[in-house]
Parts: structure tokens; C-alpha cells; sequence
């Protein structure tokens, strides 16, 4: 499909399928066909801009015209994981404490809200993510005060955060903004642990918080589109929240050997790593596009009960060879694609991206001065 006609084609779906996000609850109105999803099939990409807790490690700005490239190739997502310390202001040569963690830093949040409006610029839907909650964080590297789970003052604190930004974005309507919660929840045994077991939390105690933060959000605006992460890390349907009429994000990351095959900071020794094939058996499973459908039914039957379903991220890390991966992503995006639910890549540029990847077995292409992995491109364009 030629480069305008399919900017034409997006945009007509877009305004076709806008019809159902009024509002958040209009969202999932009986109305809406019970095999369409509830939200739009977004497509697009993780900007990191905000996801290091220390602003001396963030990345640089990304440019603005990411952005406008996104919509000349098709896209219309971005997905903005943020840590909270990127915005609050407190003393860095110590941990956070408790009484730091409302001290938000204006100067800090005006450049979040300056991304926001650069990738709506373009026509971008953007969600708003907290990846590194008061009391949470999948990933290792920063000390915190207490744990969302068990501390009534964490999980206050993280409505304190989402009261904010429901202020801030106030007049956004759902079609240009959502808020996606808290990134990949889970139970911890050692929180400051990276390797720590990662296992499903019960059910109420999630849902706990996800109707605290859903409550001080619609407080400030009733419409707001509310999406929550699968249980265990993003991977499984929470059915206790079905009734809260918030859409569930799924992870496109299944299975692990393949999408963050040798990375460092998944595997402590990367030495005795398996062959990879796709499809083919690897180690003691056979990989195969059946074993994804059997992953994906349960989110499929969630988006067919008028569930908002969409996959918040998937990728595949570098280090995996390029065609296996994309036999596999072609799997995995066509399985999602078919059933009306949308996707983000973890990252346009970098080390899961289509740009500056650091793949040595991609023949890039030149672009304004970045090297694209043209075939992921397109491969994520047919999805």
C-alpha cells in the first residue's frame, strides 16, 4: 500500500473507531460489538525519555521528528514509561524517603507534559505509564521507602501521583490520552532484587489499588480512559478487575528465551544459552505459533467479553538472531493484529528498536543519519 493511501486508511480507522472512546465508560458500552475490541487498535512505540529514576541517566530528549516519522509510516501510539524520582525533587546522594516522595518537581513534570504534547502533535495517542511506582518497580536499581502491596501510605502516595497528573491533563479527552497505571505488577520477594521471584499477587490486593488510583483520577475527571497491566508482569488476565470497566494491557514477550535472549540484566550467566529456532524445540518446549494462541486466548476472550485489550509492549532484545525473531514477531503480531488488539514496540530507537538497534546481522538502512532495520519496519507496518 503506497505511503499516503495507508495515512489515509489509518486516519479514516481512527476517526471510525474514536467513536467509541467519548469517555472512559462509553468505552466499553454494550453498543460496541462483543468481538470489536472496546479501545483502538493503537500501533506505535515506548519512549523512554522519563524511565531512569535519576534525571543524570535519562536520555536525551527525543526529537521531534520520531514523531513525525511515526505518522508518515503509519503509527499513532506512544507509550511513556516513567519512573517517579525522574520528577520529584530530593536529595540524590541519599535514598528517597517517605517524606520526599510528594515533593513534585514542576520544571520536571513541564517536560513531560512538553513530550506529551509533541507526540499529540502528530496525532499520537499517548499513554501515560508510572513503570516505577511509590513502593514499586519491576526492575532493580533504586531503593524504595516501603511497598505498594502491603503500606497504605505507598499506595496513597501513588493516587497522590495520578490526582496529579489526572490535574495536569485535565482537559484531554480519552481519544488523545490514557493513563496505564502501574508497569508489569507482580509480588516480589526481594523488592531491591533483580532476580528476585517474580510471582502473580492475589487478586484483591491489586484491585485494591487499582480502584484507589481509578477513584482519585475520575474525581478529577469522570471520562479518563484507565488502562491496568496484566497480573504477573504484565502476563495474565486480572478478572477481578473486569468490573471496574478499565482496559488490561497484556506483554508481547513470550516466551523469554527469545524476546530478551542473553540479556544481562534476565540471565546472570549468558554462557549456556540454548540454540534458538522458531519454530522448533528449545530447551524443554516446543516454540510455535499454537503455543502463542494458547498464551494469547485468555486476552482474546477478555476483548470478546468488551474488555479493552491492548499490548503495551513487546520486542525482542538484540542479541537474538534477527530472522528468528522475526518469524516469531510475525507470529506473535498477527495473533494480537487479527483479534483487533494493538501494540507497542518497547522502544523506536535503541536496543529493541527499528532505529540504532546494534544488531550485527541487519543490513540497516540509512536514515537522516540513524541506521533502520527496514524489515522490522515493515513488518510492523502489515500487522
Amino acid at each position: 500500500m503506497k505511503q499516503n493511501s495507508r495515512r489515509d486508511f489509518i486516519k479514516k480507522s481512527s476517526l471510525s473507531t474514536a467513536a467509541i472512546l467519548v469517555g472512559a465508560d462509553r468505552a466499553f458500552s454494550q453498543e460496541v460489538s462483543i468481538k470489536k475490541n472496546a479501545i483502538p487498535k493503537w500501533k506505535g512505540f515506548n519512549f523512554l525519555d522519563f524511565f531512569s529514576p535519576n534525571p543524570a541517566n535519562q536520555r536525551e530528549q527525543t526529537p521531534e521528528e520520531f514523531f513525525k516519522w511515526m505518522q508518515d509510516w503509519g503509527f499513532d501510539f506512544v507509550r511513556i514509561p516513567m519512573a517517579y524520582p525522574s520528577y520529584i525533587d530530593f536529595d540524590r546522594s541519599k535514598d528517597i524517603s517517605i517524606e520526599d516522595v510528594r515533593n513534585i518537581d514542576r520544571a520536571a513534570t513541564d517536560r513531560v507534559e512538553n513530550l506529551v504534547y509533541m507526540a499529540q502533535k502528530y496525532g499520537h495517542h499517548v499513554s501515560l505509564n508510572i513503570h516505577r511506582a511509590p513502593g514499586y518497580c519491576i526492575n532493580a536499581g533504586f531503593n524504595e521507602p516501603y511497598n505498594i502491596w502491603t503500606d497504605q501510605q505507598a499506595e496513597d502516595d501513588f493516587c497522590y501521583h495520578w490526582k496529579f497528573w489526572a490535574e495536569r491533563f485535565k482537559s484531554h479527552s480519552s481519544k488523545k490520552l490514557s493513563f496505564d497505571l502501574l508497569n508489569e505488577p507482580s509480588w516480589r520477594d526481594d523488592m531491591n532484587d533483580q532476580f528476585g521471584k517474580k510471582t502473580k499477587l492475589p487478586g484483591d490486593v491489586y484491585r485494591k489499588l487499582v480502584l484507589a488510583a481509578k477513584t482519585a483520577i475520575h474525581e478529577v475527571n469522570p471520562k479518563r480512559l484507565i488502562v491496568a497491566d496484566g497480573n504477573k508482569v504484565g502476563s495474565k488476565v486480572t478478572p477481578e478487575l473486569i468490573d471496574l470497566k478499565v482496559a488490561q494491557s497484556c506483554r508481547g514477550y513470550a516466551p523469554g528465551i527469545i524476546s530478551h535472549y542473553a540479556a544481562p540484566w534476565v540471565f546472570k550467566d549468558t554462557s549456556n544459552l540454548p540454540e534458538l529456532k522458531y519454530p522448533g524445540q528449545v530447551g524443554d518446549q516446543y516454540l510455535s505459533k499454537k503455543m502463542l494462541e494458547d498464551i494469547y486466548k485468555p486476552w482474546i476472550e477478555l476483548k470478546n467479553k468488551g474488555i479493552g485489550v491492548h499490548c503495551g509492549e513487546c520486542g525482542c532484545y538484540n542479541k537474538t538472531p534477527h530472522d528468528i525473531f522475526l518469524a516469531w514477531f510475525r507470529d506473535l503480531t498477527d495473533i494480537l493484529s487479527e483479534n483487533d488488539i494493538g501494540f507497542a514496540l518497547w522502544e523506536l530507537k535503541g536496543s529493541f528498536g527499528i532505529l540504532d538497534s546494534g544488531r550485527e546481522d541487519v543490513d540497516y538502512e540509512d536514515w537522516y543519519g540513524h541506521k533502520l532495520d527496514r524489515k522490522l519496519l515493515t513488518l510492523l507496518q502489515n500487522a
